[in-house]
């Protein structure tokens, strides 16, 4: 009996918390969507060819990490469990960000261009492990269904 209402309690703090993550994810993403489109202007002033789409490039794979993250809170209010495509792809995408920024501003050494290639590969094959797994559990809940 203390236990289940425990539970309940942890269960609602939870979901304020995530509430709030979820809030602060979400004005985070609309002032840099706001800042993002008030940069463009720096693309006319004509410092070379790289100017500032660097930074661009930045902002626009740091808003897609952001909106991954708040994808996978979204998933967690509507399922009560997180979906680790969402996060493993947040995860890969910040990856190589920092790669093609590293690559870009040539600062990369090669031995850390090999070690984010690996984590690369291992999130990647963690993204293909979840889907599959994924499919074969929407395979056998619709099997069980399909016996009742």
């Amino acid at each position: 009996m203390l236990r289940e209402k425990l539970e309940k309690v942890f269960d609602v703090i939870i979901e304020i918390v995530f509430g709030f993550i979820l809030i602060f994810l979400v004005v985070g993403i609309a002032i840099g969507t706001i800042q993002m489109s008030t940069g463009i202007w720096e693309l006319l002033s004509w410092r070379g060819v790289a100017g500032s789409y660097i930074d661009i490039i930045s902002d626009v794979l740091t808003l897609y990490v952001l909106v991954e993250l708040s994808r996978s809170l979204v998933e967690y209010f509507q399922y009560q469990k997180f979906r680790l495509t969402f996060i493993v792809d947040a995860g890969i995408v910040f990856v190589l960000r920092e790669i093609l920024i590293g690559l870009f501003k040539q600062e990369l050494q090669p031995n850390m261009i090999y070690a984010l290639s690996v984590l690369l590969l291992i999130m990647g094959l963690i993204r293909i492990g979840s889907v599959l797994v994924f499919q074969i559990e929407k395979n056998l809940s619709k099997k069980i269904q399909d016996m009742q």
